[in-house]
């Protein structure tokens, strides 16, 4: 069974209003296009943080700056996403937002997927970079899920640099795997044309080698413009298990809207060399020993002040 699915690269900021009339006309361009499954980026609603720091005065700034201009904090039934319930309809959707725990406390850097007459599954962001613990707390769970389309997997932005990420969700069944941004360029020697820039490589490169990893149909949505002092790389794009990119905005705003054939491209791609299937897990036990990375983390800070 063919279906469309489109990944979006737009600029989603703290106005409420402004990220629903975003929301309303994408979805409106993607059903023109024949679109079924729509992913948006992280911090879609609300918008993302307006800086990032990882030492020194860079996480002072950080601290500074988010306390004035955190995201609104979002509940899973809260009235922000039963609006975007109804814009929805019968689009399956996967969005980004500021997760509130049931403590009205804790934050979350999160995702949901949803449409008009479900939440089908929803996701906190495990892997945290620079300064982002700051201002969110850390999930600790990958789980895929059943829609009506297709089993899913979602991922937020910097969790595509570990593999161990993307697999747990191929283990767990996910046939396509949604991976929601608001990756920026880099902070320092950016490059004069952003599609040539180091961090926009390594975003693409995420999405190519995580799709071929697992054999699976993956889905980059990113943000896209400025805000605050974060200047994103867009490059939203739809890559088959094989790899290959089908349909990807570069830096501009928009969709990349692809057609894809889940049980197809599996038979095709599954049918030989089939990686799920001829994993080695009897000799991966220093993945996940933490033992073993409590050595090396000691072994890497003494090189780093060697």
């Amino acid at each position: 069974m063919t279906l469309t699915v489109a990944s979006v690269s737009a600029n989603f900021t703290r106005d409420l209003d402004q990220n629903y009339a975003l929301v309303a006309q994408l979805l409106e361009d993607a059903r023109a296009q024949g679109a079924r499954l729509v992913a948006f980026p992280e911090a879609a609603i609300g918008g993302y943080l307006s800086s990032l720091g990882n030492h020194g005065d860079t996480v002072q700034e950080t601290v500074q700056t988010t306390k004035r201009s955190l995201p609104p904090a979002i509940r899973l039934d809260g009235p922000e996403l039963k609006k975007v319930q109804k814009l929805a309809g019968d689009t399956i959707v996967t969005i980004g937002f500021c997760e509130l725990d049931d403590d009205g406390e804790t934050r979350y850097n999160a995702a949901v997927c949803l449409d008009g007459g479900a939440i089908y599954g929803s996701y906190r962001k495990v892997h945290q970079p620079l300064g982002e613990h700051l201002s969110y707390s850390a999930g600790s769970e990958y789980h895929a899920f059943d829609t009506p389309l297709a089993r899913v997997g979602m991922q937020i932005c910097y969790d595509k640099a570990f593999p161990e990420a993307a697999r747990m969700l191929a283990l767990d069944g996910a046939e396509i795997i949604v991976s929601m941004s608001a990756w920026p360029a880099a902070r320092t020697a950016t490059a004069e044309n952003l599609q040539d820039d180091r961090w926009t490589y390594r975003f693409n490169q995420f999405d190519i080698a995580r799709a071929l990893d697992n054999q699976v149909f993956w889905m980059a949505s990113n943000q896209s413009g400025t805000f605050g002092s974060l200047r994103y790389v867009g490059n939203a794009k739809v890559v088959d298990p094989g790899g290959n990119v089908l349909a990807t905005t570069l830096l501009g705003a928009g969709l990349a809207v692809a057609d894809i054939d889940v049980d197809a491209a599996f038979r095709s791609m599954r049918g030989g060399m089939f990686h799920l299937r001829d994993r080695r897990p009897d000799v991966y036990g220093p993945v996940t020993d933490t033992g073993h990375d409590a050595a090396h983390a000691n072994r890497w800070r003494e090189l780093a002040h060697a």
